[in-house]
């Protein structure tokens, strides 16, 4: 709403209205920062799902030719939307069983090669007009993700998993012994789009505000997508606890068959039998699908940010600053030293945009305590999570994460601190 009311301003222009053109500077680097590393993050999930599972190649990348194809019939030819919609889901459904009958291994070094792939299609994806591939590929996926959750919970009425995974595999609340994770604040920054996501503040400032037909649906795509999302986090924690008999079985699946997606994937298959082998494959599409979402539109926001950043025009050139680093960063399976860094960062940045928001809405005179206590929490324990990696990296080495982390704490500390400052200056000026 924010966003909305500044003509869909990003988030970073709001900075700099309410704060100043170097908080602005500053936190448009923090936030490259962090979106360099979800895109590493997602292209290496991605492809690994792909490896792990070649069945589901072809419904995941099919989709881009069936949504670009979608949004022709919708843009150019000005078909029927009702009707659009039904050939692009009857296309996807024969996608889905064409890939059941014709897997794509790409051999030994499958891994690399998809990586590369990915990297490329989020290249031409972020450079592409929004309403040639993202608005029609997430109208798609939105179908996808509702069939799957309608899916997932009548298995779950149907099946009543037991849950044999134990409740906990570390009994100390906080620690800080580096050699293990501790409940706080290491599960806070691991559980992120389900309960609070600083990427999504991104994509609502950025792409969601300025494609707003009427701001009365605000609430209902703002609040209702979170609570779509936490419902879909829920399924897959129901998911992974009652298919995996034992921890041992699930860290097997983690480290050597597909990684955390393959283990959804698995779990929703136990859950709903009478889908039959179609289970899994339903499953790691439908999150495949917004991985993907996540990868290209990460990458178009780093260009947008590289650009304001350097002054660059050319869209190949700023998108390439920052497609390069990243495949660097998750070349060669760097992504589970990069992860809680990942977590922390996209945490740090939700905590940022709380606080934000709250010297916004103090300057309109209204309450700030339900986005000011939690962006603060939010802060101490996201801040918390990076010294401790900090403190990991330093004890193995790892000077190129380091130098991130260090870097995003640097940064992050400065918006805080210029926005508390002109609270307390407003507080002044309203008491007096």
């Amino acid at each position: 709403m924010c966003s909305v009311h500044h003509k869909g301003s990003t988030i970073a222009e709001i900075v700099k209205y309410i704060l100043s053109d170097k908080a602005k500077l500053i936190f448009s680097v923090f936030v490259l920062l962090a979106l360099i590393l979800v895109v590493a993050v997602f292209a290496f999930f991605c492809a690994k799902t792909f490896v792990a599972d070649p069945k589901i190649v072809l419904p995941s990348l099919g989709l881009i030719p069936v949504a670009i194809f979608v949004g022709w019939l919708l843009y150019k030819v000005k078909v029927n939307q009702i009707i659009a919609t039904f050939c692009g889901l009857f296309l996807l459904f024969l996608l889905l069983i064409l890939g059941n009958y014709f897997p794509i291994n790409l051999g030994k070094a499958s891994l690399k090669i998809w990586m590369i792939i990915l990297f490329i299609y989020a290249f031409f994806a972020s450079i592409t007009p929004v309403n040639i591939l993202l608005q029609p590929r997430d109208y798609l996926s939105s179908f996808l993700l509702l069939t799957g959750l309608f899916l997932g919970y009548l298995g779950l009425l149907i099946t009543h998993p037991e849950m044999k995974l134990p409740s906990f595999i570390n009994q100390k609340i906080i620690s800080f012994n580096t050699e293990a994770n501790p409940l706080w604040p290491m599960l806070m920054v691991t559980i992120a789009c389900g309960a609070i996501s600083g990427f999504h503040s991104l994509i609502a400032s950025g792409t969601t505000s300025k494609q707003l037909p009427n701001e009365r649906y605000a609430k209902r795509i703002g609040y209702g997508a979170m609570l779509l999302e936490g419902a879909l986090a829920v399924l897959a924690l129901v998911c992974v606890c009652g298919a995996f008999k034992s921890l041992s079985n699930l860290k097997e699946v983690l480290a050597h068959k597909g990684g955390p997606i393959q283990a959804f994937g698995i779990g929703f298959q136990n859950l709903v039998p009478f889908l039959g082998k179609f289970g899994s494959l339903i499953a790691v599409t439908v999150l495949n699908a917004f991985i993907l979402t996540t990868l290209d539109t990460a990458t178009r926001i780093s260009r947008y940010i590289t650009e304001e950043l350097t002054g660059i025009k050319n869209h190949i050139i700023s998108t390439l600053i920052v497609i390069i680093p990243a495949l660097w960063l998750s070349w060669g399976g760097k992504w589970k030293l990069i992860w809680p860094t990942f977590g922390a960062s996209n945490q740090l940045v939700a905590s940022l945009v709380l606080i934000i928001i709250s010297c916004w809405l103090l300057s309109k005179n209204k309450c700030i305590n339900y986005t000011l206590i939690p962006g603060i929490l939010m802060l101490i324990t996201t801040i918390m999570a990076l010294i401790r990696q900090t403190i990991i990296y330093i004890k193995n080495q790892n000077y190129l994460l380091l130098t991130i982390s260090v870097c995003m704490l640097i940064l992050a500390l400065y918006i805080p601190l210029s926005a508390f400052k002109i609270i307390i200056r407003r507080k002044r000026q309203l008491n007096f």
